[in-house]
Parts: structure tokens; sequence; C-alpha cells
């Protein structure tokens, strides 16, 4: 049953309800003592009576707790007012990209607005501008980086997760909340709802989790999900933002698990203004196997903060249309790669003199 306005929760004072879906109700709050505005995940009421998943939900929960980064909603606590177990998170002020995604309009934050949104403008499958883009997936980038440094994978990354404040600053939400929330003994995939959104699952290796447009081959055969899995849902995100379609759609769940795991998106889509390096580091978040993608999500940052050198470095008629097979996805090989190369220049055997000097 929701909060009413004016319910108190230890020091925090419910304003509004912001949103609700599997992994609990979303409520703006006023945090009386230090005097702001929190955001509260009050979890479902069949998993607060569940002590085992309740204790390891505290226990994951100290651990995302630890992330500390701009780009990542804070998580402040978890507040235990009987009946009502909540997640004190950071309330971040704007809208979702899946809300700037739908608006169909293009914008260059911080800057004047090239085509600012017509009044009651229907959604349009025009991608963000290009500078918005690379802004937005950088950011993105970062924040994982953030997280896979401590261990932490998303497991659930997609527009809907990923808010934009009105000053252009990217914050990912609900960090590791789905291995968090996952029930302790599992779920079989046939209970699933048939629907492209299955917002609360297990974890553990047989069960599906996810979105299922963002989720990757690994996760669609309810294996295991690890950073390489964040990896794959980044390139998800990151063609979506540049093209304003999906890389892999559906008429139902089904449908959309059948197109990730045996199709390819539509890289004609992509518009021409992307510079050659991006569109190759969206074809290698994208790679069904797994341990042919970016090792790395710092790849992704090495590349997103080089696309006008690379661009301006290799004209795109002398680029093939995919990068080499055997690309691992270090700044050294991409670099190298960008550069003309062509055979793959592989850490292990490369000489200092061959590294590019792109910085200082």
């Amino acid at each position: 049953m929701p909060l009413s306005p004016g319910t108190r929760l230890g020091p925090y004072e419910v304003v509004a309800l912001v949103g609700e879906g599997g992994m609990g109700q979303v409520y703006r709050a006023r945090d009386t003592k230090l005097n702001r505005d929190v955001a509260l995940k009050v979890l479902p009421e069949a998993f607060v009576n569940d002590p085992e998943r309740l204790a390891r939900f505290k226990r994951e929960a100290q651990v995302l707790a630890s992330l500390n980064h701009p780009n990542i909603a804070a998580i402040y606590g978890l507040e235990d007012s009987g009946s009502v177990q909540a997640l004190v998170m950071e309330f971040v002020e704007g809208e979702t990209l899946a809300a700037r995604l739908a608006q169909g309009y293009r914008q260059d934050v911080g800057r004047v607005l090239s085509d600012p949104p017509k009044q009651n403008a229907s959604p349009s499958s025009a991608g963000l501008h290009i500078t918005d883009a690379l802004s937005f997936a950088r950011q993105i980038a970062d924040g994982l980086q953030a997280a896979h440094e401590k261990t932490v994978t998303h497991r659930d990354l997609k527009p809907a997760n990923i808010a934009i404040t009105p000053e252009g600053v990217v914050k990912v939400l609900d960090f590791g909340l789905a291995k968090a929330m996952g029930p302790a003994g599992g779920a079989h995939p046939s209970e699933m709802t048939n629907s492209p959104t299955l917002s609360l699952a297990a974890t553990r290796a047989g069960v599906i989790l996810g979105t299922a447009a963002y989720m990757s081959p690994e996760q669609a055969k309810g294996r295991e999900a690890d950073r390489r899995s964040d990896i794959w849902a980044f390139g998800c995100v990151l063609y979506e933002m540049l093209t304003g379609t999906r890389a892999f759609g559906g008429e139902d769940m089904s449908d959309t698990l059948a197109a990730v795991l045996l199709r390819e998106p539509d890289w004609a889509a992509l518009p021409a203004s992307v510079p050659p390096a991006i569109r190759t580091l969206a074809r290698r978040c994208l790679e069904k196997d797994r341990k042919r993608r970016i090792a790395d999500i710092s790849t992704a940052l090495f590349v997103i903060d080089e696309p006008a050198m690379v661009a301006a470095a290799v004209p795109a008629a002398e680029l093939p249309a995919a990068a080499p097979s055997d690309l691992r996805g270090s700044p050294r090989t991409w670099m190298g790669w960008a550069h003309g190369r062509r055979t793959p220049c592989h850490d292990s055997g490369a000489r200092r003199d061959d590294v590019p000097a792109t910085r200082a």
C-alpha cells in the first residue's frame, strides 16, 4: 500500500510517490535532520518477510554504500521502521535517459539548444545529438569503472536506470540492486512474466535477470553475469543514444531474447556523424561471445576521450567495417588499430616505440 505524503520513516518525511517497479516503490522524502531531499526505495512486503533475503540485502547494501562517485547515485543507508524497510538514496533531480530518448529531439548539454523540442512533440527515432551521446556515454562508463574497481557489477544497466540532471550530469541508478534483491532460493525462468522487463529475479546461474533488450547473451542463457555483461549493456545504451532505436527488440520477451542471441544490430542506422572509433567501440561491446568483448570499460573511456583525434587521423574510407577479430580492447591495441595498422598491436608483444604518443 502506497505511503501517504507526510508519513514519517525515522527522520524522513514522505513527500510524494515518484516511481514503482518490481524492486519496490520510490518516494521523494525530506531528511528532517540534514535538511535535504532523498529518495526512499521501500522494499516489497514479500521481500521484507523473507529473513534470509533481507539479511543478504543488508550485506549487499553495505558494499553498494561504499561506492562514492559523481556518476553513481549514492546510497546513504537503510531505514528500518517496523514493517517498512527502505533504502535511503540520493535524490536526483532531472529525467531518465529513457525519457530523454523518448522525447526524440536533439540538444547540446550546456550549450545553446540547436534543435529545441516542440510543444507536445511526439517521440521519434532520432538519436541524441552526437555531443550529448558521447558526453553521457563517458559519464556512464566512468561510473561503471568506479564500481567495477570495487568488484561491483550493475547487472541491469538500461536507460531507465540512468538519470540526467538539468546540468547534464549523469547518475547511474540502482547499482547492484538486482543482485542484492535476488531471491535466495531463486526462481525458475518459466515463472517470469512474458514481458521485455524482468525487474526482480535471481542472479545465480540458470536464472534470467535484467531487462531483455539490454540483457547480455550470457544472461539470456541464464548464466552468471559479470562486468562484461555491464559492457554489453553499455554498448546497447550507446547504440540507442546514437540511433534512437534499441539495438535488439521484438514483439515479446522471447523475440527480444532471440534477437540478443542470434541477430546483429542495424549498424547502418548509425549516423554519419559518429566517428569510426566510436562505431567500432559499439561493435566490440556487443560481441555475442563475452571473451571477444572489450575486457575493461576503461577502454571505452579511452576511445570516447579521443574521438576527434581518431576521426581526424584516419579517414572513414580507410577503416574496415569492423575491427580486426582478435582485438581485445586495451588502449594500446585500440589506438594502434585506429592509426591504420593492418595487424593488431597486442600488449604482450608491442614495443614501446609502437605506442602512439597521444597523451603527455
